[in-house]
């Protein structure tokens, strides 16, 4: 049964969930995924190792871990022979189970995933010529209610821990077949010259997966700090760009403590529609959030701000919003992208998109003011994968039905 009570949520607005950098394990294991070295150190003295052997083998395993993707102690070759099992019966290297794996004609993947303590949430992965990026959660479930955004209609559940962020990055690498390859026994000394890798696929990640980052911070800034670490995943904070629908007071926080590129979930240019679309408007409004965009550390030409905006039929694509929108942004002198995302519809949904040719006077606009107004081309549609269409298969498929999928699958391997 799904375990709510150990991550309650206080309320709708500005939830702040009971910190918890760990999901309990039935079998009473502890989970490493998305531990930083030195909370490592302190487990593993925890669970009786002297303060010299705790910090080599905090070393060993965290490099392990993050380098060469290995989830099984007994594959950790620096490790000495009696240590391997003793680490095993009281630690583990998770990853999120996959329940169900995804691929669009397009190429787009996706994955839903369950957390330890039954919760689903999902992630994509969108290839291209020149990138793979990955589409990550930071909650199961979301508390904004944006009306255009079909994972808006689920509740909130709970936070996602480090590790089961980090994990769907880990989960990917797998799939994809990153993780290096050669001799990686070493004990102080590691020579690079050993490594041969595989060519990369996963390029960048967004955090634009189920959720609001920013109402997850504390264990989206500890996962991403993993993500960015030399000695961990080693990707470049300018490869990763954070998403928010505007939760101002944390913005600030956000460029001082994570750093990463910035994307704002704007959608619309006048109160009265993003208060309808985007309901936090109504509590931090246009004026305030874009000050907080023109204050965001590093913003500059060379990192420019990404404005997310959905195309909606007779809502928000007059060129009369494009002209407010280009006014807006010179206003406050914003560094600034504006992405236009074809509305991409979902069961229920009470919104068109706009037509093609109404998109294209709106692109036009922008990019006559100077300032660049791609249309991103729908990806993964075909499987939900699409921005705005996130909503966990489980709520679309029932349990049981998923467990019959699963025990289908588990006697055909048999």
């Amino acid at each position: 049964m799904a375990d709510t009570n150990l991550m309650s949520i206080p309320g709708q607005v500005d939830p702040v969930p009971v910190a918890r950098d760990i999901t309990p394990r039935a079998d009473g294991r502890i989970d490493l995924m998305g531990l930083p070295k030195a909370r490592i150190r302190e487990l593993f003295e925890q669970a009786g190792l002297d303060a010299k052997q705790a910090k080599l083998r905090s070393k060993q395993v965290f490099h392990w871990i993050y380098h060469r993707g290995i989830s099984e102690f007994a594959e950790m070759t620096d490790l000495g022979k009696a240590m391997r099992p003793w680490l095993a019966e009281r630690f583990v290297v998770a990853r999120p189970e996959v329940v169900e794996a995804q691929v669009s004609s397009d190429g787009t993947r996706k994955w839903l995933l369950r957390t330890p303590d039954s919760h689903d949430f999902e992630m994509v992965f969108i290839p291209d010529a020149d990138r793979g990026t990955l589409c990550v959660s930071s909650q199961v479930g979301c508390t904004l209610n944006c009306r255009f955004c079909h994972t808006g209609t689920m509740r909130l559940v709970r936070n996602l821990t480090p590790g089961e962020i980090v994990g769907q990055v880990m989960l990917a690498r797998d799939a994809l077949g990153e993780w290096p390859k050669g001799k990686m026994d070493f004990a102080e000394i590691e020579d690079e010259a050993e490594y041969t890798a595989d060519g990369r696929l996963l390029t960048n990640i967004v955090m634009m997966g189920m959720g609001e980052p920013l109402y997850n911070f504390d264990n989206v800034r500890d996962a991403l700090k993993l993500v960015m670490d030399g000695e961990g995943l080693a990707l470049s904070k300018r490869r990763i760009t954070l998403s928010t629908s505007g939760v101002v007071p944390m913005m600030e926080r956000c460029g001082e403590e994570i750093g990463v590129n910035l994307a704002v979930s704007l959608h619309a240019v006048t109160k009265d529609v993003r208060d309808e679309i985007v309901p936090i408007n109504k509590k931090y409004g246009i004026e305030q959030l874009l000050q907080a965009c023109a204050d965001y550390p590093s913003a500059s030409n060379a990192r420019r701000i990404t404005f997310e905006y959905v195309m909606l039929k007779d809502k928000n694509d007059s060129d009369e919003h494009a002209h407010e929108l280009v006014r807006l942004l010179r206003e406050y002198d914003l560094p600034a992208k504006v992405n236009l995302i074809p509305f991409n519809p979902w069961p229920g949904a009470t919104y068109e998109c706009s037509t093609p040719e109404r998109i294209k006077s709106f692109s036009s606009i922008i990019f006559d003011a100077g300032i660049s107004a791609p249309v991103r081309t729908p990806r993964g549609r075909d499987i939900d994968a699409a921005c705005g269409q996130l909503k966990t298969a489980a709520e679309k498929k029932s349990r049981a039905q998923l467990d019959r999928e699963a025990a289908q699958v588990q006697a055909a391997n048999s």
